[in-house]
């Protein structure tokens, strides 16, 4: 214990720690919608039918919609026994998830209100964004050193000194996606 010690308090260098901090404000967009359609009922056969046909219609919906085929999918699809155990009946629920990037937020009040109608019964997921959060979050971290260097230089003037090489550099880069006013 004592050698290694030593040896640490060897390896110690004059250094001095700050973090930066940067922010892009973006105006999204684009808009990420996770949906569902959901059936219930006591027979597999007639709830995976009646699911089926709600999904068709909801996928012509959006298709009507001009949604591109690439910006939306099926991301799963259920259908599970649920028994009740105080009735000691079988019912059976059939689930499809359906993924859509909207990337013409002009639509996205029809396209909401549409899909209800269309059928789709749970909204699980609305994340507004942006199409060029890499360039953004490349534009924040710039700024994020800048303000970090400002800060070492602050601290380190007062001293006379000089900030020299950079040791160590770390990322704690955060996405905030507030969501719209009301």
């Amino acid at each position: 214990f004592m050698a290694l010690s030593q040896m640490h308090a060897q390896e110690v260098k004059p250094m001095i720690t700050v973090n930066g901090e940067g922010k892009v404000r973006v105006t999204p967009d684009q808009v990420s919608i996770a949906v569902a359609v959901e059936s219930k009922g006591t027979k597999a056969a007639d709830v995976k039918k009646a699911n089926d046909t709600k999904v068709d219609a909801v996928l012509k919906y959006i298709k009507k919609m001009g949604i591109a085929k690439e910006d939306f999918q099926t991301t799963s699809v259920s259908l599970n026994d649920q028994y009740d155990y105080e009735k000691k009946k079988h019912n059976y629920v059939a689930v499809q998830f359906i993924q859509l990037l909207i990337k013409d937020l002009s639509k996205y009040d029809e396209l909401m209100e549409g899909l209800v109608d269309a059928g789709v019964n749970r909204i699980d997921g609305v994340t507004f964004q942006s199409s060029k959060l890499t360039q953004y979050q490349a534009e924040a971290r710039k700024l994020a050193m800048k303000d970090a260097k400002a800060k070492a230089d602050d601290f380190v003037s007062v001293l006379g000194q000089k900030v020299g090489k950079a040791l160590m550099i770390s990322d704690n880069s955060q996405n905030y996606y507030p969501s719209p006013a009301p």
